[in-house]
């Protein structure tokens, strides 16, 4: 009884699935009362996985007639491919315009010269030259002119110390210390030897005796580091035969690390013709002439660029800056101070201020020399609302500076192209600035106080010609917003106005 008993215990067991193995479908009660979903499992048949030929099988088929003749027409195909590509290279290359061999750059073509003749004005001495060397590092300055700081008094040759620094300017030590901060920015640093600076004749009374020492004391500041001498009235000091000791001099010390050392001379009161003639015969390295100062008409300032444009490598230009002067002595408003500021950068040659032209630093008329400004960026700092306005105007003016400077110095065509004069007239000028395949730069001008028509009339020149439109890059004619575009036939200035306009080359 008891087997059976276990038997059919079996049998019940056995009978029953478990609710996990039941199927699920909706006939069917699930354990609980509920009725389960069904799932029909198909159950995969033999897997047949491919896993490639076998070496053997490999060799076999590429040894076949057919894959022998595609991989040679593949190697075929790629070796024509690679050769018309050559081909066309070649031929690109050759038919490609030649790119004009830019021609030898020195530190003083790359940016503007930024004379300071009076450290102690300028910033409490030459300490604070060197404190505010990240400033004029913004305005891409690539050197400085520092003096006259040497000891002498007016009209007195005993008392001339050409190595020694007149004790309110500072120390050597300052000077030194000055240099070398200088160079690790890329500024270079010329010393203004001009003897008798303050005095009526500024090489006394004998010249001889006084190029010698300049040419002694040449020698002592280029073996401590100076990267230049700048001497004033050239013309006078060239005549001497003890002028010749100080070429000597220089090119004894020419050069540093590779570096070329600058001799600069000043001359006043001279026709272009005869500067042209005196910048080849006394060899210096760059002359700053007063062409800009003394005359004020277009025709006459258009032909001093036409005679020394051939020599713009050794040139300078500045407004006042042959006496040391700021822009504002002879520019007496914000909009003539940006439109020299737009024609010095633009001319044909190294543009050379004098510190304060940046932010148009009013000039006293009288002796001395005005106290520089600093801090005008900061709002809040002045007293009333005219000292604002002040304040403002000086920040533009910084901007317009700034942004001239910087585009000088990346432009070809400014920093050393070729110059075609294309207007000018008794109070206007405008001429066409172009290098190579670079951006091309018209510069118009109008000092006069009454509106001026400009026509661009370009004389027939082979590979050289303007297009029917250009675009506005700078202006101070509200007319002509900088990136609209304006038709190259003529074009309106009002008084006081001036634009760079701008045009791409085109084969």
């Amino acid at each position: 009884m008891i087997k059976d008993a276990e038997i059919n215990m079996k049998e019940v067991e056995l009978s029953e699935l478990d609710p996990e193995k039941q199927p699920m479908t909706g006939d069917t009660q699930a354990a609980g009362g509920e009725k389960n979903g069904s799932v029909k499992l198909k159950v995969p048949e033999d897997e047949v996985i491919f896993t490639g030929l076998s070496k053997e099988e490999l060799m076999k088929v590429a040894g076949t007639p057919g894959w022998v003749r595609i991989r040679w027409m593949l190697l075929v195909l790629f070796w024509l491919g690679w050769v018309g590509m050559l081909a066309g290279a070649i031929v690109i290359i050759v038919q490609a315009p030649r790119c004009k061999p830019i021609p030898e750059m020195n530190w003083w073509n790359e940016g503007p010269l930024y004379q300071i003749p009076d450290v102690e004005a300028f910033s409490g001495g030459m300490e604070g030259v060197a404190s505010k060397l990240d400033i004029i590092n913004q305005l891409k300055v690539k050197g400085l002119v520092l003096g006259p700081l040497h000891t002498v008094q007016k009209n007195e040759p005993p008392t001339l110390e050409l190595d020694v620094i007149e004790p309110k300017q500072g120390p050597k030590e300052a000077l030194l210390s000055l240099l070398q901060k200088a160079h690790r920015k890329g500024i270079s640093v010329v010393l203004d030897l001009t003897p008798n600076y303050n005095g009526s004749s500024v090489w006394f009374t004998d010249v001889d005796v006084i190029v010698e020492k300049v040419q002694a004391a040449a020698e002592y500041w280029l073996s401590l580091d100076v990267d230049g001498i700048k001497v004033s009235d050239l013309k006078v000091a060239s005549g001497s035969p003890e002028w010749s000791k100080l070429q000597a001099a220089f090119q004894t010390n020419r050069t540093k690390d590779g570096k070329k050392r600058a001799l600069m001379g000043v001359v006043e009161g001279i026709l272009a013709d005869e500067v042209s003639q005196l910048a080849n015969s006394s060899g210096v390295d760059i002359i700053l002439p007063d062409l800009l100062s003394t005359s004020n008409h277009g025709k006459e300032r258009i032909r001093a660029m036409d005679v020394l444009n051939s020599q713009q490598r050794g040139l300078g230009w500045g407004l006042g800056a042959t006496r040391r002067d700021q822009l504002s002595k002879q520019a007496q408003s914000t909009a003539l101070i940006r439109l020299y500021q737009l024609l010095l950068f633009t001319m044909p040659g190294t543009p050379v201020f004098t510190y304060g032209d940046e932010i148009g630093l009013n000039a006293r008329q009288g002796s001395g020399y005005p106290k520089m400004v600093w801090d005008i960026e900061t709002e809040g700092a002045v007293v009333n609302d005219t000292a604002e306005t002040e304040r403002k105007e000086r920040v533009e003016i910084r901007k317009w500076f700034t942004s001239l400077s910087d585009l000088r110095g990346k432009e070809r065509s400014l920093l050393h192209g070729d110059y075609y004069p294309l207007y000018s007239s008794a109070t206007s000028l405008s001429f066409l600035r172009l290098w190579d395949q670079s951006e091309r730069y018209v510069t118009a001008v109008n000092w006069g106080e009454t509106p001026e028509t400009i026509t661009f009339t370009l004389t027939p020149t082979e590979g050289v010609e303007l297009p029917e439109t250009a675009k506005v890059r700078l202006s101070t004619n509200e007319n002509l917003q900088a990136e609209s575009t304006v038709n190259l036939d003529k074009i309106s200035l009002g008084p006081g106005q001036a634009v760079l306009l701008q045009f791409p080359y085109k084969p």
